[in-house]
């Protein structure tokens, strides 16, 4: 029975190590060029995604010294949701907190998501930096919104989901050690 646990860190493995290393790099210099302009970064997700988008929020703040946000909280979520409908809760969030300077973060399993592809078509009016994550299917809207998209190859919540966990704390991790030199 332990085959289906190593079957299952390697197609994780194979997942997460297919990215090209140049854009998670290039993510972390966005983030850093975010906080050195005095910006902060902004993540949104739903469910298992908005976990993981106030996870890192917490690891930028705390460990990597970034100014970071994530949009968790129910009676934001349920205030936009009234007013504005659900799909546009998102869009709305960043129109009403985003400043000049802030990088968009936004992360869905599907990447069609309509709440997370109107935060994007925000960001994009708004003109600020956008960083996605995504995955399901290879054509997914959203992995064609950003300035860099990182896809994970997979049709399975799990795996997309613990494969984007991985790349953001790499990231974090990136951005600590590069500050400690």
């Amino acid at each position: 029975m332990t085959h289906f646990f190593k079957k299952y860190m390697s197609d994780i493995y194979d997942i997460s190590s297919g990215i090209d290393c140049a854009k998670l790099l290039r993510c972390s210099q966005m983030v850093s060029d975010t906080n050195d302009a005095g910006g902060q970064v902004l993540i949104f997700g739903n469910g298992g995604s908005a976990a993981m988008a106030s996870h890192v929020s917490v690891d930028l703040v705390k460990a990597a010294r970034v100014r970071a946000s994530n949009f968790n909280e129910a009676d934001l979520i349920t205030c936009f949701s009234n007013d504005f409908g659900y799909e546009n809760w998102v869009k709305k969030s960043i129109e009403f907190y985003a400043q000049p300077n802030d990088l968009i973060l936004l992360i869905s399993s599907s990447g069609s998501s309509k709440n997370i592809l109107n935060g994007a078509l925000m960001a994009r009016k708004m003109k600020l930096p956008l960083i996605t994550l995504s995955g399901f299917d290879e054509s997914n809207p959203l992995r064609a919104m950003g300035d860099v998209n990182l896809y994970a190859a997979s049709s399975s919540y799990n795996y997309v989901e613990m494969t984007h966990h991985i790349w953001l704390v790499a990231i974090v991790d990136h951005i600590i050690k590069e500050k400690a030199e």
